[in-house]
């Protein structure tokens, strides 16, 4: 057993039950934002058939290196004192074309996957977030085999949107945590309205509270709600970094919220 994850002292996964909720953008995000608050944190994305990572944190064209402990993750700034830097692991940093489409059957994928968790030189980190698929597959559970034997440190984030669909697809999420052990951080309810930027006025453009909602009814901690910011797509196409660029955003306030909570969850 490899001992790369020796010194990192929390793992949190990011999981969804759906595609298309925001998760990948909430794991860049709420990165930053642990970040910025002085922790060491490393990102790893293991969306192997959509990595979209490398393009959020601005990493997209450079290269990766090996070492005797293995792969060396990327950091990033994004060119900001005030943050520690950031270490990103992906699958796009190893592709030749950033457009070749992975079509790999489960065994491949699994040792893929085997080999980002246990074969990459993270050093000594505070949080290493993970970015996982949507849904739960085969993929997840190579994942939470792979952290088995750091089972005391290795918790999930969920990821939602007010709609119907997507917290029924949550559901299964925790229904997946609890058969595979995981204790769940708690829920973060994603798209959840738009502010006005000029009176502050929040408008339910979905329905509203479905995330908290579930997350009574289901007995996990709600988290947060982070509401739709158009400042945040954009910022995750071009690789800027949204926590320092849009520092008063109400999504902004959200997530620095968030990752100050879970700051606190761990010290107690």
């Amino acid at each position: 057993m490899s001992n790369s994850l020796e010194n990192v002292k929390k793992i949190i996964l990011i999981l969804s039950g759906k595609g298309g909720v925001g998760k990948s953008t909430t794991a860049v995000n709420l990165s930053l934002s642990l970040s910025k608050l002085g922790c060491k944190v490393g990102l790893l994305d293991l969306d192997l058939c959509g990595p979209s990572i490398a393009l959020m944190t601005g990493l997209e064209e450079t290269s990766i290196y090996r070492n005797d402990k293995g792969w060396i993750p990327l950091t990033t700034t994004h060119n900001c004192e005030q943050f520690t830097p950031l270490s990103v692991m992906s699958i796009a940093f190893l592709l030749q074309d950033k457009d070749s489409a992975i079509i790999w059957r489960g065994p491949k994928k699994n040792a893929m996957i085997k080999q980002f968790v246990e074969d990459v030189d993270w050093g000594s980190l505070d949080y290493l977030i993970i970015d996982t698929p949507p849904g739960t597959s085969d993929e997840h559970i190579s994942v939470a085999e792979c952290l088995k034997h750091r089972a005391s440190d290795v918790s999930a984030i969920l990821i939602t949107t007010p709609q119907i669909i997507a917290v029924n697809d949550v559901r299964r999420e925790i229904s997946f945590c609890h058969k595979a052990g995981i204790p769940i951080d708690g829920i973060i309810e994603n798209m959840s309205g738009y502010v006005c930027p000029h009176c502050s006025e929040c408008t339910n453009i979905f329905s509203s509270g479905g995330g908290e909602s579930l997350a009574k009814l289901t007995n996990v901690q709600f988290l947060g709600n982070i509401p739709i910011d158009p400042d945040l797509g954009e910022s995750a196409e071009k690789g800027v970094n949204y926590v320092n660029q849009f520092a008063n955003s109400e999504a902004c306030k959200k997530l620095n919220e968030i990752a100050t909570n879970l700051i606190a969850q761990k010290s107690t």
